[in-house]
């Protein structure tokens, strides 16, 4: 049985934001690894077309770059949407019955699928669905903007934290 993990990058105060903070190189190599052993991702539409970036190779991009777009490419992807009606390479469009569908994938994948999206996150958390929750949080406060947790706060139980470059520290917790 599969496991859903949701994790992105977060501010102190509590934001996501890709345009605001990005990741350092070291944990961006950290992303490499995290895509390249994962079972696949679910995404919301609105992360998933951010996420299209990787699709195309761009020349200006350096080694770590073209490994992550590999690693992305190469992992299936189930995109949540209504307004949607198709999707790019390796990509399966999840219209209907959300809850179904991902208990579904849930129970016949192995190993870790990724939650991509606060908005999607939090209607899988209202449906008891994700199984952990990574905060890479960064020394950054922006004030305002999409918060990581969307709905209601889940009761968590942080399981481990650990330090990932120089300022991230990544905290992982699960549903208490």
């Amino acid at each position: 049985m599969a496991k859903l993990v949701f994790g992105m990058n977060q501010s102190l105060d509590g934001y996501v934001d890709h345009m605001a903070f990005g990741p350092s190189p070291t944990l961006f190599r950290h992303f490499i690894e995290e895509a390249r052993g994962q079972a696949g991702s679910v995404y919301g539409r609105q992360m998933y077309e951010i996420m299209r970036y990787w699709d195309d190779d761009r020349p200006e991009w350096d080694d770590d770059e073209r490994a992550f777009a590999a690693a992305w490419r190469s992992q299936p992807k189930w995109v949540v949407s209504r307004s949607l009606k198709t999707v790019g390479p390796n990509a399966t469009l999840l219209e209907d019955d959300l809850e179904g569908a991902i208990r579904k994938l849930k129970a016949e994948r192995a190993g870790e699928i990724e939650v991509a999206g606060p908005v999607l996150a939090g209607s899988l958390t209202e449906l008891g669905l994700i199984d952990e929750y990574r905060i890479y949080l960064h020394p950054v406060v922006l004030g305002h903007g999409a918060p990581y947790f969307t709905g209601p706060r889940p009761p968590l139980r942080l399981v481990t934290h650990d330090r990932i470059g120089e300022d991230v520290v990544r905290l992982t917790y699960v549903p208490a």
